[in-house]
């Protein structure tokens, strides 16, 4: 493909996911303005109130400082006037990678990976500089780097890996591919590195498959007190929505909050206030609905959850035993190498995911909300590490290496001797005349060949076909060693078997 039509696409893929994740935050917002706060509204507010969204859910942290207006109406007191907000609603960013991904991944395969990434980041970083000079808005106020960077971090990273990806696999005539030389020139490397891609891709499924179940479950189970907290709450319609939809934006950051709640270290919901299989102990928590499937008292059971997340790195290490065995690089050191690779890998997923799935909510204990990434990172490394270690060096592959007859005979030569049916008649061995004209014996074949055994004294009946296989002989005279006679074209007369006289077809 041409590369300037790479960058116009390229950039054309950075302008969509922008004016989405923007329109994703106005529309509902311009709801609001209509429905709920009526001929009132200040429209002026719409525009800032939607780009900050749009930052907060792209990890940028907003400052929120309270009118005295607001805090004598509301009874806020004048400590929790100004806080932090830096948990952010993750599905904005979630969208973002993976549409970035999907970009650098296709600029890569049209050759031009690195133009690719860049037109994109250029123009993301472009779009995120105009939101951010013409949202202006003192209540929630933001660092206009953080503005700027971190959108841009969030699209450009995911770009970038999708198009490294590709070029791995299908070659970039450049550094990749140099690369991808210098690893298939290492007897360790060579199938550790597809190997291990494979493994961690199936362990990070896996892992956020582990916390999506948890949260489901937990939903089920604590789902009357989820409704019970909307209630509580006294909202409309419109409030109702948006409170709703607030929520589904938290998802992902959920879903992460269920991995570390398997994993063992839990999470907090302020300071102090830590939930996990050990225990709970949370005090008052803010009338969040979705904070309704926190246990209050999580059975001991909760703690083997643990031996879901050793599962997952049990299958990880046989995705990566079954790659290493199909390039026949199943060394010990290789497979070291693949289980270092998945235990770094996981261990420094989780800990990202733990990052960008924490901060602040509000104001005093809500400043600590979220999961630890230290904790979280070395609990999922190490249950990653028992179960990949199971299916790298304690179970078998696949049947080629138990040695199995039917691997056997898969990898056996040709042969020139068909396998066709022989009939043994008075002790010694006769092959039938074949539709081609040659002959078969009934021991000169090394696999199991059918044959029928038919007594010449008793024509009338006809023993049972038996197989012989390479260690057993026909319990009969030894087999003829004569060269069969050179078939007769000529004969259109069927065999009797009847005739003892009749010699051999």
């Amino acid at each position: 493909m041409n590369r300037l039509l790479v960058v116009i696409l390229a950039a054309f893929d950075a302008a969509i996911a922008a004016a989405v994740g923007l329109a994703a935050a106005l529309a509902p917002l311009t709801l609001l303005w209509v429905f709920g706060f009526g001929g009132g509204a200040d429209w002026g507010l719409l525009w800032p109130a939607s780009a900050r969204i749009w930052q907060f859910g792209l990890l940028v942290p907003v400052q929120v400082d309270l009118p005295d207006a607001y805090l004598v109406s509301a009874g806020v007191p004048v400590e929790g006037a100004a806080f932090l907000l830096s948990l952010s609603p993750l599905a904005f960013a979630v969208f973002t990678a993976l549409f970035a991904a999907r970009s650098g991944a296709r600029a890569a395969h049209s050759g031009a990976g690195l133009i690719g990434v860049l037109s994109g980041g250029v123009v993301f970083a472009a779009l995120a500089s105009l939101v951010t000079l013409s949202a202006h808005a003192p209540v929630a106020a933001v660092e206009t780097w953080q503005a700027i960077l971190l959108p841009v971090l969030v699209y450009a990273l995911p770009a970038a890996a999708g198009a490294l990806v590709t070029a791995w696999r299908e070659g970039d005539d450049g550094v990749v591919d140099a690369v991808h030389d210098l690893a298939d020139d290492s007897e360790l490397w060579r199938g550790a590195v597809p190997a291990a891609a494979r493994g961690l891709a199936a362990a990070l499924v896996g892992m956020i498959g582990v916390g999506a179940a948890v949260l489901a479950v937990a939903l089920a189970v604590g789902g009357g007190d989820v409704v019970a907290l909307f209630e509580s709450a006294h909202v409309d319609l419109v409030g109702a929505v948006a409170i709703g939809l607030a929520q589904v934006a938290y998802l992902p950051t959920l879903v992460v909050w269920g991995l570390s709640f398997a994993a063992g270290p839990g999470l907090l919901l302020g300071d102090g206030a830590t939930v996990s299989a050990a225990g709970t102990d949370v005090g008052v928590l803010p009338a969040i609905p979705v904070l309704g499937i926190v246990p209050e008292d999580p059975s001991q059971w909760l703690l083997l959850l643990a031996v879901v997340v050793v599962a997952v790195g049990a299958f990880a290490g046989w995705i990566a035993r079954r790659r290493l065995v199909d390039e026949q690089t199943d060394a010990v050191a290789t497979r070291l190498a693949v289980l270092g690779i998945l235990v770094v890998g996981a261990g420094g997923a989780a800990a990202l995911l733990a990052v960008v799935a924490s901060g602040s909510i509000g104001p005093g204990r809500l400043a600590v909300v979220g999961t630890q990434p230290g904790p979280l990172a070395l609990a999922v490394g190490a249950e990653i590490a028992v179960g990949a270690a199971i299916t790298l060096f304690g179970l078998r592959a696949s049947t080629r290496e138990r040695g199995d007859d039917v691997d056997r005979y898969d990898t056996m030569p040709d042969s020139d001797v068909a396998l066709v049916p022989t009939v043994v008649a008075g002790g010694a061995a006769t092959s039938l005349p074949q539709p081609d004209g040659g002959w078969s014996s009934a021991t000169g074949n090394a696999r199991s060949v059918p044959v029928v055994d038919v007594d010449m004294q008793a024509t009338e009946e006809i023993a049972p076909i038996a197989f012989l296989s390479d260690d057993a002989e026909p319990d009969t005279a030894p087999t003829a060693s004569a060269d069969p006679p050179a078939p007769d074209d000529n004969l259109t007369e069927p065999l009797d078997l009847d005739d003892p006289t009749a010699p051999p077809r």
